[in-house]
């Protein structure tokens, strides 16, 4: 196999949580909601946040959710195109806590990020790609 990128993460979240969802994911982290209209009126099961031209966070509000508890999922990352400081200051600014922060090796190298947690108790790793 040669992959090129990762398309997709797919995560759960309670139903009746998507004004949660909206708030975080795009009023906080600033990435657009896709299919979100077509989820309301029920046409679709799920609806996304794109998180670039190449990759999207899916998100399927189900009944029975039930958050991560550390025993399987750890964290999804992912890499801006931002200096550190203003990522933090973009969760500063939208109440987001940063729970830790670091110089993780990932697949781009090593480099400053921090994590935080989304309203469903995912962990996110958010890292810079500007050293």
């Amino acid at each position: 196999m040669d992959v090129l990128d990762i398309d997709h993460v797919n995560i759960r979240i309670p139903h009746g949580s998507v004004d949660e969802a909206v708030a975080f994911y795009r009023d906080g982290l600033g990435f657009e909601p896709e299919n979100l209209d077509r989820y309301r009126d029920g046409e679709r099961t799920i609806f996304s946040f794109r998180l670039n031209e190449r990759a999207i966070l899916h998100v399927r509000p189900v009944e029975s959710f039930a958050p991560p508890d550390g025993k399987g999922f750890d964290h999804f990352a992912i890499v801006v195109d931002e200096p550190i400081d203003e990522i933090r200051d973009r969760l500063e600014a939208a109440g987001i806590e940063i729970e830790r922060d670091g110089n993780p090796l990932g697949a781009t190298g090593r480099a400053p990020a921090v994590y935080a947690r989304d309203p469903f108790d995912y962990l996110i790793e958010i890292k810079t790609a500007q050293q």
